[in-house]
């Protein structure tokens, strides 16, 4: 359940990184909340990573792990000012994010459901 909550939280902030991306290009205020937003989504990773190391199951920590070299790699971009990188890399962890929480959840179901 932990993990789950994890991944849930994890794609939220990274919905919310995409949502003041929006705002870094359109709002004088749009950096700050950008960079406080990179943070919740820093944390939220890194929430994730523990979730899956505390479950024990390779196949949680594996797609964790890779989560949080895609959001030091998007640090260091964004940091850069690489945008021609920064913005399809954050597409992505956005997609994967999606995809490991559809997979989260339907986990559950499978399991829930008597064989």
């Amino acid at each position: 359940m932990f993990t789950r909550i994890a991944i849930t939280l994890q794609t939220v902030a990274l919905l919310l990184q995409a949502v003041t991306a929006g705002l870094l290009l359109s709002s004088p205020g749009g950096r700050a909340m950008h960079s406080a937003s990179a943070i919740a989504v820093a944390v939220t990773v890194l929430l994730h990573l523990v979730a899956a190391l505390v479950a024990r199951r390779l196949s949680a920590i594996l797609p964790a792990v890779g989560m949080l070299v895609m959001t030091l790699a998007q640090m260091a971009l964004g940091m850069a000012h690489l945008k021609t990188l920064h913005v399809p890399l954050g597409v992505l962890m956005f997609g994967v994010s999606l995809l490991q929480l559809a997979r989260a959840w339907s986990d559950r179901r499978a399991a829930a459901v008597p064989a």
